[in-house]
């Protein structure tokens, strides 16, 4: 086909979008007449142009004066998807049309998530690559490859610098969040140094870690001495933080055998210091007052977004309040910040082979985004939206626009319109849109069934007629059986905008990100002249 024949082609199929199938003509009576201003398909495309055309971002080195990164714990490029039409079916739509906040960002790009040795990697070795510009091994916290894992006498010269310590270094004020244990491998990675992402207390750490000399992670937390320490910490984790001999609020003990108390440290180490431990104390902390905010919810991890909630009592602050409440401590310092934001429970719903707690927590980030992007300014402030890893997590089937993508998959016809009754596997038995590869949904029915269902049936496929698979509590099923449900090796969305975020371009290597925020900030060369 001619370039000619090829314009003309495209010119008559605008033209029927605008008419309609049956070819009717436009106002003026010519078929195709004024298609773009009917058309909104046309019209959004065309829009989105204009705004990029319109982007102004000062990419100068050190043009940022605020930094935050957030990670999203196994959020895959299908959990985004599958959070975005939930979150549209949330709100009455269809859902395929919505946008999660982080999507509006103008830059995106991939990274490449693998370990140096492991081509499915762990959040140890990714943090570390996102937070000191190097890749290292599965399970190690900031340090190089030259460690041998959970082996102490072979750290000897192996610290990598992260991002959060050259931020404190140049006097910029620093914060670390998550929905996980502040001690859990990725918020770890951003302030502790470690051969063995689990000795986050001393109560884990083996003898030869302790004969030569390693620190546990929440004790290193303590004693991160660059510049002014750390402003803000909030998260799970208590436990690693108390001794045994100490009772939380929640009634359990902490795990520390050396009788250190670190939530009474953190405030003798600090002026205008504040401990808090539930979201009543959360919400009582004046950020005009607080520049140390260390606030532990949880003995072990944060509760999901679709569980903070019991009774009607809320006990814990959402990610976004707390993301909120970290920008306000933050940003009272002129020279900037960096603060670390996680979404960890991701992760851990899809180890369970939980689709709704994921997705309703991918969603749960989406608004901390959403309160950053409108307490900052995209002038000064590199904003940066990614994931360490994905997921074995699946979106299959041909389900109908708009089909609840937690339900049973609902098709279209053969003259487009949904059909009413389920979609069936070769089997007759339904299936669901969102599905994994692998983990403890394995269709294992010859020991009588699986409680989980409340029934038994033959061996095969479960029977989901009569199965709410929307509900917060179902399990998707599985391919293969395993005890959990294992993290994937492809790439993921990197989300950005404001001052570097045009390094966010292409496919790259996850350690690519410390390379971009140092850029952005400038904080290798603030921190050395700071010294």
């Amino acid at each position: 086909m001619n370039k000619k024949l090829l314009v003309l082609s495209i010119t008559a199929i605008l033209g029927l979008a605008a008419c309609g199938d049956d070819g009717d003509k436009g106002a003026d009576g010519n078929h195709g007449q004024d298609w773009t201003a009917v058309n909104q398909w046309f019209l959004d495309g065309q829009s989105r142009v204009t705004k990029a055309q319109k982007l102004n971002v000062n990419n100068e080195a050190g043009a940022a004066k605020n930094i935050i990164l957030f990670v999203g714990d196994g959020m895959g490029v299908s959990t985004v998807t599958a959070a975005r039409i939930l979150e549209g079916q949330l709100k009455g739509q269809t859902g395929e049309e919505n946008s999660l906040s982080f999507e509006t960002l103008p830059y995106v790009g991939l990274a490449k998530t693998y370990n140096v040795d492991g081509q499915t990697p762990d959040s140890a070795g990714t943090m570390t690559a996102m937070v000191t510009g190097v890749k290292t091994d599965v399970g190690v916290i900031s340090q190089a490859e030259g460690v041998t894992r959970g082996n102490c006498a072979s750290t000897s010269g192996q610290n990598l610098v992260t991002s959060l310590e050259l931020a404190a270094m140049a006097g910029l004020s620093t914060g670390v969040v998550s929905t996980a244990r502040i001690t859990h491998a990725t918020p770890a990675a951003t302030y502790a140094h470690a051969p063995e992402r689990n000795w986050e207390s001393d109560a884990d750490l083996p003898e030869e870690a302790i004969t030569n000399g390693c620190s546990d992670i929440a004790s290193q937390l303590l004693s991160f001495d660059y510049g002014a320490g750390l402003n803000v910490v909030m998260g799970g984790g208590r436990r690693a933080f108390i001794p045994t001999t100490l009772t939380d609020p929640e009634g359990k003990n902490g795990k520390r055998l050396d009788s250190r108390d670190l939530t009474s440290e953190w405030l003798t180490k600090y002026a205008n210091a504040a401990y808090v431990a539930s979201r009543d104390e959360f919400l009582a902390l004046d950020p005009a007052t607080t520049d140390h905010a260390l606030g532990l919810f949880n003995s072990s991890h944060m509760e999901y977004e679709l569980d903070r909630t019991t009774d009607g009592v809320t006990g814990e602050p959402s990610l976004a309040e707390m993301t909120a409440k970290s920008i306000d401590i933050l940003q009272k310092n002129d020279k900037g910040f960096v603060l670390i934001v996680e979404a960890g429970r991701i992760d851990h719903a899809h180890h369970a082979g939980n689709a709704a707690r994921a997705l309703h927590d991918t969603i749960a980030l989406s608004e901390a985004v959403r309160i950053a992007m409108e307490k900052t300014s995209e002038k000064d402030t590199l904003l940066m939206v990614t994931a360490d890893h994905s997921h074995v997590f699946t979106i299959a089937g041909y389900p109908t626009r708009g089909n609840p993508i937690l339900g049973l998959v609902k098709g279209n016809g053969s003259d487009g319109l949904p059909i009413v009754t389920n979609a069936t596997d070769a089997n007759g038995l339904p299936y669901t849109t969102v599905g994994y590869a692998n983990g403890l949904g394995y269709a294992n029915l010859e020991a009588g069934g699986d409680e989980r269902y409340g029934y038994a049936a033959a061996p095969g496929r479960f029977d989901l007629n009569y199965v709410d698979t929307q509900s917060a509590g179902f399990h998707q099923e599985a391919l293969v059986p395993l005890g959990s449900e294992t993290h994937a090796g492809e790439d993921v969305g990197i989300f950005a905008s404001g001052p570097g975020a045009h390094l966010v371009q292409g496919t790259v290597e996850q350690n690519h990100l410390f390379h971009v925020m140092n850029h952005a900030g400038n904080l290798v060369e603030k921190a050395e002249a700071a010294q």
